[in-house]
Parts: structure tokens; C-alpha cells; sequence
């Protein structure tokens, strides 16, 4: 069994779009600039991205992209723009972004939790 030391890498969200940072994420999370990658095995790293009120997003997606969202109820579906959803909350933006970028199957759920996102600088590690 080979021994994988998880790294942290920090990412400065200013100025970067949305989908090429979600998908530089995505990778470092699923350990795929690692040479012993494997797809059914977690080995991924630890990511902190920070300033993340300074993303952009090309085209007209802040007014035309939506958010659904159903309460189990009939007549139950929410909807969201994205520009609503940024003003509200930008990590929840990124944080959507990354998930969906993540495979579907047991591992997204543990790989989404070694994501941090913080709209300012992060929090100094006492590390």
C-alpha cells in the first residue's frame, strides 16, 4: 500500500472564472495531479479558496442561469437566479459549482468536505 500525503493548496478566487476554478478544484480533490491516481479511491488533497466575492462569470449567466431547488411539496419548486444566489452567498455558488464537477457515485460526499471557501482572506492556521 503506497502512503499519500495529503497536501493544501490555497487558491486566490479574484478575477478567475467561475467554471475554470471550479474545475482546478474538482481535480485537486480527486487527486488527479497525483502520478498514483486511482478513480475509485479517494486520495485527494485539501483545498482553500478565498476572496471568492471577486469571481467572475462570462456571458449573461448571472441573469439567465437558475438554481432549482423542490420542498417535497406540490407546487414545491424554487427557483434562483444566479445573480440572486451571488448577492446571498458566493461560497454557495462555488460550492455548487465543484459538486457538480465531482463524480456521482460514495467519494462525493467526503471529497466535498475537504473544500473551505471564504469570501475574504482566509483564517490563519496555527499549522
Amino acid at each position: 500500500m503506497i502512503k499519500i500525503e495529503k497536501k493544501t493548496y490555497n487558491i486566490d478566487a479574484s478575477g478567475k472564472i467561475l467554471g475554470r476554478l471550479a474545475a482546478e478544484a474538482a481535480n485537486f480533490l480527486r487527486g488527479k495531479d497525483q502520478p498514483s491516481y486511482l478513480p475509485y479511491l479517494d486520495q485527494g488533497n485539501r483545498v482553500v479558496v478565498f476572496n471568492v466575492e471577486k469571481l467572475r462569470v462570462t456571458g449573461r449567466k448571472m441573469k439567465q442561469k437558475i438554481y432549482f431547488r423542490h420542498s417535497g411539496y406540490l407546487g414545491g419548486l424554487k427557483k434562483q437566479t444566479l445573480e440572486e444566489l451571488f448577492k446571498k452567498n458566493p461560497c454557495e455558488v462555488l460550492r455548487k459549482a465543484v459538486y457538480g464537477m465531482l463524480p456521482n457515485n460514495k467519494l462525493r460526499d467526503k471529497m466535498i468536505r475537504r473544500l473551505k471557501i471564504y469570501k475574504g482572506e482566509p483564517p490563519i492556521s496555527k499549522n
